[in-house]
């Protein structure tokens, strides 16, 4: 339940270092950058240092390259001998954008060659089969063809009192769908006029123009162009797809150290220049800070300042978490809620212990933890899902209690062998079907809300006192005052309802109401406390009003927060339940249905269960104990660095 130290870096220094500064700074995977104004109040004549990044171009063509050789780009892993400087990194990415760009111009001439004469030969071939001698005709200097198409309901016009055609020639070729392809053959004289009729007949003129040829001899010739281009168009392919396949790993390497000189000279954008200097600012983690700063010092006219992060807590310093490998899984939770502030605890390890026992007490069954482990696995180690990893112990937890339940599959009497066979026992350790079990369990359910509503008001407690914030820990809702006030009214009504012993005696009372008293008052008490000379309200009448309502609203905090861990109980009764159902479901199947329903059913189940069980817990998790003692309003740690996969 800690954090990592973190050192906050001041860097100095004349403008001509600052790229090899962000380099440095860059290649430790360590800097987080942060606004210099954060640390100096004294910014006047400072401009940002951000001139444009030379590697951006180079970035540019290399991006370019790989969607043209339809590479995915990525950023691998790279020898470490692999140290390539700017000029040699603009230098291939010319050459290379260069390369692939000539052969990207010639398919894309290639391709355009080739869509435009496989349209022609497929208009072309509707008029092959024509009854006519257009070769002749064609060589007719006065008459003019044209070629194209027009809706078949059309035909029946042609001729008629509005479209007379005595001077046109008209031949139908093939009829393709809602339309007829067809020539008419008119004396240029009269090419207009006719161009006008067949307007208006919706005639479209074939895309080709003019034919100088006879359709036959037309298409033989398409078909062979197609195929001459089709086939030079499969060798350019096959040449940027073998350079692909040969290239690839190298121009990726390239590619992943200019994106990665790239991210650290974006360093540079939180710089700030006054003359010929440069101030940059920024985090580092304790165990690089050494190290990093002995590689800054040996930049020419460079200054370093290095401070604590505990001694810089007005500038709100970045968290990295610390746990360990146990409960490392349940920092997705943590995260997902927001880190800690520097300072406050880190309640990774405290949700990790919580989270695993109240799963497993309302998902106790040894055959669906066994499934959630398994379902957990294969999220995590094949897909890389977080939520995989805590999959696998919520599992375990489940069979733990599962067998203490005598539960597998939904079978009650699953553990008999163990309880009965081996060890002797005449009944199981806990039997949730008993009848007198629901009282049990629902007294569990509460003492357990009980409890982990009094250890985060410890924890808060423990926070408060961390950071300074000794009003909060005396007089919070959250404080020693009100964890006494509820402690104490928790073990009164645990030793009058489950013991039969009165603690409500009148000193005892007394301390309760005193305990409250001073939670009402928190606000100018912890003023008072925290050294605030401002600590009266203004109007005694407007805070006794206005706290009296919001007095109300904190007692039926504490009933309802402790109420809601009954959700625990009800969900150890529920899958009891849903499994009985299921196993009448079988019975009433039949002997051949039995053991197919008894598989869906119990699919169906545990599926549903532990994404209402997680949901839950989480629940508990997030709004009645982390309200107690966690902001989670820090920022994390995020150093400057790239994303690397494997090659």
């Amino acid at each position: 339940m800690s954090v990592e130290n973190i050192k906050a870096f001041s860097i100095i220094g004349h403008k001509k270092a600052l790229d090899d500064v962000c380099i440095v700074l860059g290649k430790s995977k360590a800097f987080q950058p942060d606004e210099v104004s954060n640390f100096y109040s004294d910014m006047v004549g400072f401009n940002r240092a951000a001139p444009q990044n030379i590697f951006s171009e180079p970035m540019t063509r290399i991006l370019s390259a790989l969607r043209i050789l339809s590479i995915e780009p990525r950023y691998i892993h790279t020898k470490k001998t692999f140290k390539p400087n700017y000029d040699e990194i603009d230098d291939y990415s010319k050459r290379l954008s260069e390369k692939v760009e000539k052969w990207e111009s010639k398919r894309a001439e290639l391709q355009e060659e080739y869509n435009e004469c496989k349209r022609a030969r497929e208009e072309t071939s509707h008029f092959v089969s024509v009854d006519a001698n257009i070769e002749e005709l064609l060589e007719m200097e006065y008459v003019k063809a044209v070629f194209g198409r027009l809706p078949k309901e059309n035909l029946k016009k042609l001729g008629t009192e509005n479209y007379k055609m005595d001077y046109i020639e008209f031949i139908p070729c093939m009829e393709e769908g809602s339309y007829m392809w067809a020539v008419y053959f008119v004396p240029v004289t009269m090419y207009d006029k006719a161009e006008r009729l067949f307007s208006r007949l919706y005639f479209e003129k074939s895309s080709f123009g003019e034919m100088d040829e006879a359709p036959e001899k037309r298409y033989k010739r398409l078909k062979s162009d197609v195929e001459k281009l089709k086939e030079k168009l499969n060798q350019i392919n096959e040449k940027i797809e073998t350079f692909s396949e040969e290239k690839e790993k190298k121009i990726l390497s390239y590619y992943t150290k200019a994106a990665e000189y790239n991210l650290y000279l974006t360093i540079r954008t939180h710089a700030m220049q006054k003359g010929d200097s440069f101030v940059l600012t920024g985090w580092v983690s304790e165990k690089k800070a050494e190290g990093i700063r002995e590689r800054l010092e040996k930049i020419e006219s460079v200054e370093i300042s290095v401070s604590s992060a505990k001694d810089e807590l007005k500038l709100n310093p970045p968290v990295k978490l610390k746990n360990n490998p146990l409960t490392r899984p349940f920092q997705f939770y943590t995260e997902m809620y927001g880190v800690p502030k520097y300072k406050e605890i880190d309640p990774t390890a405290f949700i990790a212990i919580t989270y695993f026992m109240l799963f497993g007490i309302m998902f106790g069954d040894v055959g669906h933890g066994l499934c959630v482990i398994i379902a957990g696995a294969v999220m995590w180690f094949a897909k890389k899902m977080q939520i995989g990893k805590i999959l696998m112990p919520c599992g375990f937890s489940g069979m733990i209690f599962g067998a203490l339940y005598g539960s597998v599959f939904g079978f009650e009497d699953g553990m008999d062998w163990l309880y009965k066979g081996i060890l002797h026992m005449e009944e199981k350790p806990i039997e949730v079907m008993s009848p007198s079990f629901t009282n049990t369990i629902l007294y569990v359910a509460v003492g357990i809300g009980m409890s982990l509503l009094c250890i985060a008001m410890m924890l808060n407690i423990y926070t408060s006192i961390r950071q300074g914030n000794k009003g909060r820990a005396l007089f919070d809702t959250g404080g020693l005052c009100g964890l006494l006030f509820y402690g104490m009214i928790c073990a009164g009504l645990v030793g009058l309802l489950i013991f039969n012993v009165n603690l409500f005696s009148l000193p005892y009372i007394i301390v309760i109401a005193v305990s409250f008293i001073l939670v009402f008052l928190r606000e100018p008490l912890s003023k008072l406390v925290n050294g605030d000379s401002d600590w009266k309200p203004e109007s005694w009448g407007g805070f006794v009003l206005e706290n009296f309502f919001e007095s109300i609203e904190v007692l039926l905090s504490y009933v309802s927060n402790t109420m809601s861990f009954l959700r625990v109980a009800a969900f150890v009764l529920v899958h009891a339940g849903m499994m009985q159902v299921v196993f009448t479901l079988c019975d009433t199947a039949g002997p051949v249905g039995y053991w197919p329903v008894f598989i869906i059913g119990n699919a169906l189940v545990c599926a549903l269960e532990a994404l209402l069980v997680s949901i839950q817990v989480l629940r508990l998790e997030y709004y009645e104990m982390f309200s107690r003692f966690y902001s989670g309003e820090g920022r994390p740690y995020e150093p400057v660095r790239l994303s690397l996969v494997r090659n």
